[in-house]
């Protein structure tokens, strides 16, 4: 009896995950129906939809739903999972270990994720302003003479949702689920009752069409593929959200029921254009019985609200991932929900993607126009996932070279075809997304750069310990009781807060220990790895905190925590220094000027350290120094 309740309650955990990841993971890929056959058939599509090029165009969405998310995602790929998570930036991170003996290879793996992670971004500015767009502009289908508040619509709906991410979405995390059910359910309802009038669709499930419709298209098929590729967007989301609903569930949900929904309803799409050519110009909402038109529009805005709450939160997400690695400079980061970890909200990203948003719907001011602009970022991120992935699977997993060269060339064949069909996109929008993928890249190397030269400088300029506490030892100053605590990302030399602190003072503490805050290349790091301290004698201590690039760090209660590690502190009897770094930007060798002002301001605007690590301002005393890059 046991065993059964104990099973009936796994499967209802399932079941409750299941119904979750439906309402956040497939949002994007569960709205590309708005658009994918609409654009495909349109002005900009270049496919004329008659009997050959609609099937042959339906078997090509069903394939690359089955190879690229199914087979490609779902299966492969969310077995690299870095301690449970997901995402570009745990993927790199995987990678990034299986080549840590080579340099060169490891510089070239950053430089992968670091341009996937940025394409992210493009994509977290196009996937809400498409996809709010996509469902306004049902008011054309059921009002022609409503075409004129599409855009003020969609504004208003997307000032809405930037400004509530504030408040977080963990109680309206509860319903996302059911709304997309919900939707899931009408758009393969109606799939189903147009389908009854023209079963032959069901044909193109064959492959045989897609490979007619490329041998008599040529490259009208090929450069289709542009139109294609909008149906799975979002299939990225499987791996990135694995860490908050797991593998069984996320697989359970696309395969038994989100995948048979869409296919549904594209198949009914596909035979609404078998009997009505015509229906070319919205075959989405076309498809709904007049009576149910208005309705449906309402729960498609409540759909792609969802969608684009589902990338926001994503881009929140990699933000935090790439401060914590070093990619990125501090930011605030604000908790919306005491129950769930990944809550979170970046003030700062959230104002810069409304902004965005609001320019690009405002700038293209149609689904269709925006169309154009959509895909390249997300083939980008794919072919860099396929990339990486082939590394883990040679590197960490062990996979012989041959199984791996014939995956890797399988998936990557459907991912280049993928993208050079969009290559003629860059000119009507697709330069968009690129360019703000390169913007952001430029942004995080330039900080990662930084880094390291203001670490050299610093190293340079700097007197080493060990030295320095013999020569205390030998020759030492007055103390002072209490504990002194130095941050420095350099452990091994003479934190200018403490030299300053001597030079001015003449005093020193009783206790002097040299904090330096790691970042691990795994979501979270084990309790055995967290504190690590190393005694050099006379009360001088080096102590070392590691935190998950997944977790925030709190320096003050890891502290408390260092009693079990021999190192004990009193709160009340402890002082923080802290060096504040003013970056002069100069024309010595490391970078061009230009980034070396660019990396100065990012330095100026960071959150403080103290903020980030949550150090108590009555406790911590800051010392300014000048460093020239």
């Amino acid at each position: 009896m046991t065993v059964q309740h104990g099973s009936s309650d796994h499967g209802k955990r399932l079941l409750a995950l299941a119904i979750g990841a439906i309402g956040v993971v497939y949002g994007d890929i569960g709205t590309s129906p708005l658009y994918t056959l609409k654009e495909t058939f349109g002005e900009h599509g270049g496919v004329t939809p008659t009997h050959d090029n609609v099937l042959g165009v339906l078997s090509l969405v069903f394939w690359a739903l089955v190879i690229v998310v199914s087979l490609k995602y779902a299966t492969f790929i969310m077995r690299a999972d870095n301690k449970g998570e997901g995402g570009i930036m745990s993927l790199t991170a995987l990678a990034h270990r299986g080549v840590r003996q080579s340099p060169r290879a490891r510089w070239w793996v950053m430089l992968l994720g670091l341009f996937g992670a940025s394409l992210f971004f493009g994509d977290g500015v196009i996937t809400p302003a498409i996809s709010v767009l996509s469902a306004v502009e049902g008011l054309e289908v059921a009002a022609p003479a409503l075409e004129r508040f599409v855009v003020p619509v969609t504004v208003l709906i997307l000032i809405f949702l930037f400004s509530f991410q504030r408040g977080g979405t963990a109680r309206v995390g509860a319903v996302f689920g059911p709304v997309m059910m919900v939707w899931f359910l009408a758009l393969a309802g109606f799939g189903v009752l147009e389908i009854i009038h023209a079963p032959q669709v069901l044909l193109a499930l064959s492959p045989h069409y897609a490979v007619r419709f490329f041998l008599e298209q040529g490259p009208v098929a090929f450069f289709a593929l542009g139109s294609v590729v909008l149906a799975i967007t979002g299939a990225e989301a499987l791996y990135a959200d694995m860490g908050h609903f797991g593998k069984s569930p996320i697989r359970r949900a696309w395969f038994s029921f989100v995948l048979p929904a869409l296919m549904l309803n594209y198949m009914g799409q596909g035979a609404l254009l078998l009997r009505d050519p015509q229906a070319a110009s919205n075959p989405f909402y076309l498809l709904v019985p007049a009576p149910l038109l208005y309705p449906m529009i309402a729960l498609a805005t409540a759909a792609t609200v969802i969608a684009s709450q589902a990338v926001i939160s994503g881009a929140f997400s990699v933000t935090r991932e790439a401060i914590q690695l070093g990619y990125l400079p501090r930011m605030e980061v604000r908790h919306t929900s005491r129950e769930t970890r990944g809550q979170i909200y970046l003030p700062w990203i959230n104002r810069m993607l409304l902004v965005l948003t609001l320019a690009v719907v405002l700038g293209f001011r149609s689904s269709t126009n925006l169309a154009a602009a959509y895909g390249i970022a997300v083939v980008g991120t794919m072919v860099i996932d396929s990339i990486l992935v082939m590394i883990v699977a040679r590197r960490i997993w062990a996979w012989r070279r041959g199984t791996v060269f014939a995956l890797g060339l399988g998936f990557l064949a459907v991912d280049l075809a993928f993208l050079l069909a969009n290559v003629d996109k860059i000119e009507h929008g697709g330069w968009f997304p690129l360019v703000l993928g390169i913007v952001v890249f430029t942004v995080m190397t330039t900080w990662r750069r930084g880094r390291e030269l203001v670490l050299r400088e610093i190293k340079q300029s700097g007197l080493a310990l060990k030295p320095f506490v013999t020569t205390i030892a030998e020759h030492p100053p007055l103390r002072v009781p209490g504990t002194a605590v130095f941050l420095t990302a350099q452990v091994e030399a003479v934190p200018h807060a403490l030299l300053h602190n001597l030079k001015h003072n003449k005093v020193l503490h009783e206790r002097n220990v040299m904090l330096k805050v790691e970042w691990l290349e795994t979501p979270t790091a084990e309790p055995d790895e967290r504190i690590e301290v190393k005694p050099l004698g006379d009360e001088f201590y080096i102590l070392t905190l590691r935190y998950g690039f997944a977790e925030d760090p709190n320096v003050p209660d890891m502290l408390v925590r260092c009693e079990k590690a021999g190192l004990t502190f009193d709160m009340m009897d402890t002082t923080f220094f802290l060096s504040r770094e003013s970056i002069i930007a100069t024309d010595r060798p490391g970078m061009p000027l230009w980034r070396d002002k660019l990396f100065a301001f990012m330095a100026r605007n960071a959150m403080s350290a103290t903020a980030f690590f949550r150090i108590p301002g009555n406790r911590l005393i800051e010392l300014g120094t000048q460093v020239e890059i």
